[in-house]
């Protein structure tokens, strides 16, 4: 390689080393080894401007192996991003926009929040996948304004887990094109060589999955042959997988090629050592050449051309399809159009769907106002009822449809939905049974970190499901989801609660909603005779309220115990005791509401309260105060019909009089 080339890797190289090393915290292998492959990505295929980081059309860039985040930070500072080198001098530290993983919240150019490996991968399919939709909806003869690369680097530890897997299956069976990821084979893990866990054929593997692949041998320091290897990937229409065998911590004369350089600081004389190796002044620290600024600077300048010549086709496109450039810029500002929710239907007590069924009718109506609504689920759309009638099946080659055929990779899906949250200008939701949750919950739990309003459905909620038994009966699934900041968990009592629920959702800009929807049918309440379902909005709400002066207990219910705590409530009142029902769909919401709503719907003078909720009682203390009752499934279920299991488990009306009266004579 030219000096100049060689001048500008080894500052990206020595600028991670001199920030892992200031923080005392870090790993400098990856930034070391994969500088040339990222260097040759960045300066002369990656279309971005770094004066413009949301430029709808640049090219994105994900560092899936996220503990490397000082060679992103580092690539950002470089091209002239707003990231200040003293940003690079705080890696690690408080108030730093360098943290310890990438965090798309938080440092402009970063495109995902890549902390457990496989997310960052798998979230750059749905990015993938995003570009196809919109190139698909947007782009026109002769006008195109959808047209763009999404790039992943991965390490081994990516490809060890099984997210990545089922996430380069679906993307080469949709024939992602515009997918290239750069394998940073350095052969070495956090505890040694990978040969100790980690020996398959990983090309063999991505050859089957209809994958295009390329492999470098010398990606220390050909920088031709990766040239050469991106043109290709670009040109190839499957998507690609470029190995590239590297050198973890290349430079270091005594850790270069073992897992020293992995996940520590090289130390102060090994630093030295590295810098006098590259040819480095060793006093220097953080030090940026001019020669080599300069260099960096050309491929921001060709960005900005880039970004002006597809602003001039833009605007061409706008004066010639007005509606759908007032369409593009609603959903790149994530906003709704004025009649999204008009054909959302109205439910009867005629009526008793399962809130899945009512869910999906939903659902449906929702996307035929708001094109950019699209999902999918993992092989369940006949049993979560979240397939969109009429819209088709998502094609990855021309972006065509809008259902999403994820297949059984649960784990996957929600990395791509939040790909797709990530890349903008569509509102994804995904759906599985709530079980399952737990194998969306690393996704589901970062969406709710970097704020995607991403919809996560879930059906067959509780030991309604009946017959399938434990292994499928969720139990300790909604404290867990409840747990997560920012999430908004949502557990609907009757059809109406369903679409204000949805209502909220979609609302919502700044998180994730869990939608948590019953198997069996649910009555739908009489509107005349309790209150609104609009009043879902706050979280819980007074749903029904004993005739006849104060109440002197309280229930507390979501979802199909809701139905319960009204019918134990008529057997109180005809006992004498007068009883407040409360729909609590949202524990998150409510939490949110002032003091003063909070205290007007659960009074703290009324300490008899009780709880009815099919799952574990986890959590409900805080609702229910020291001495309330909980009536909940601290176990896990049984086989058997859904109706006799709920029986059986004590969900009934007369257990929970039997609650409350203990309550009220004590």
């Amino acid at each position: 390689m030219d000096a100049l080339t060689q001048l500008a890797i080894n500052t990206i190289r020595l600028l991670a080393v001199d920030g892992v090393q200031k923080a005392n915290s870090g790993h400098p292998g990856l930034p070391m080894g994969a500088a040339p492959m990222t260097y040759v990505l960045w300066q002369k295929h990656l279309r971005h401007n770094p004066q413009n980081p949301k430029w709808p059309d640049r090219d994105r860039f994900v560092l899936s192996a996220g503990h490397g985040s000082m060679l992103l930070y580092s690539m950002l500072h470089l091209y002239g991003y707003d990231l200040a080198l003293e940003e690079l001098k705080a890696f690690r530290q408080w108030g730093s926009r360098a943290p310890g993983h990438p965090e798309s919240f938080c440092t402009p150019g970063v495109e995902a929040t890549t902390g457990p490996l496989g997310q960052g991968a798998s979230n750059a399919v749905g990015m993938a996948m995003a570009e196809r939709f919109l190139a698909g909806r947007y782009n026109r003869p002769g006008l195109t304004v959808v047209d763009h690369m999404t790039y992943a680097l991965v390490g081994d530890g990516d490809l060890m887990e099984g997210i990545t897997h089922e996430a380069a299956s679906l993307a080469g069976h949709l024939g992602l094109g515009k997918l290239v990821w750069l394998y940073d084979d350095n052969r070495v893990s956090l505890d040694g060589p990978t040969s100790l866990s980690f020996t398959e054929d990983v090309a063999k593997r991505f050859d089957a999955y209809g994958w295009h692949v390329v492999k470098v041998e010398q990606g220390d320091t050909d920088v031709d042959a990766i040239d050469r290897a991106i043109a290709a990937a670009k040109a190839d229409p499957r998507p690609s997988f470029i190995k590239v065998h590297t050198t973890i911590g290349f430079g270091s004369p005594h850790k270069a090629g073992t897992s020293e350089a992995h996940g520590s600081p090289l130390g102060p004389d090994e630093v030295k050592a590295t810098k006098l190796a590259l040819g480095w002044d060793p006093e220097k620290q953080f030090y940026v050449p001019e020669e080599a600024r300069a260099h960096f600077a050309t491929a921001g300048e060709r960005g900005a051309r880039a970004e002006a010549v597809w602003q001039a086709t833009f605007e061409a496109w706008a004066e010639a399809q007005p509606e759908l450039a007032a369409e593009w810029g609603m959903a790149q500002r994530n906003e709704l159009p004025a009649d999204w929710d008009q054909t959302i239907p109205v439910f009867t007590p005629k009526d008793e769907p399962a809130s899945r069924v009512s869910g999906g009718k939903i659902l449906a109506a929702i996307a035929s106002k708001v094109p950019w609504l699209l999902g999918g689920d993992a092989d369940l759309s006949c049993s979560t009822m979240t397939s969109l009638p009429g819209l088709g099946n998502f094609d990855g080659k021309t972006g065509l449809g809008r259902n999403i055929r994820f297949g059984v990779r649960e784990h996957a899906m929600g990395a791509i939905a939040n790909g797709m949250a990530y890349h903008g200008s569509v509102r994804p939701y995904t759906a599985t049974f709530f079980v399952f949750s737990d194998y969306e919950r690393p996704a589901i739990r970062l969406a709710a970190l970097s704020k995607l309003p991403v919809i996560f459905i879930f059906t067959h909620d509780s030991i309604g499901v009946g017959e399938d038994g434990p292994t499928h009966q969720p139990i300790e699934h909604l404290a867990a989801l409840r747990g997560i900041p920012n999430l908004w968990v949502m557990r609907p009592a009757d059809a109406n609660e369903v679409a204000q629920a949805y209502r909220a959702a979609m609302r919502r800009t700044d998180g994730p909603t869990v939608m948590v929807l019953s198997r069996q049918k649910l009555p739908t309440f009489d509107r005349d005779k309790v209150a609104p379902a609009t009043d879902l909005s706050r979280g819980a709400y007074v749903l029904s309220e004993a005739p006849g002066g104060a109440p002197q207990a309280i229930l507390l219910a979501t979802g199909s115990e809701v139905s319960l705590a009204l019918a134990a409530q008529d057997k109180l009142l005809a006992a004498g005791v007068r009883c407040r029902v409360v729909s609590m769909p949202c524990w998150a919401l409510f939490a949110e509401q002032p003091a003063e709503y909070r205290d007007s719907v659960i009074p703290p003078g009324i300490a008899a309260r009780v709880s009815i909720e099919a799952g574990t009682t986890m959590g409900w203390h805080r609702w229910i105060g020291e001495h309330g009752i909980a009536l909940g499934l601290d176990r896990f279920g049984a086989s058997g019909p859904g109706s006799v299991l709920m029986k059986q488990f004590g969900f009934t009306a007369d257990n929970i009089v039997r609650a409350v009266t203990s309550l009220v004579k004590s």
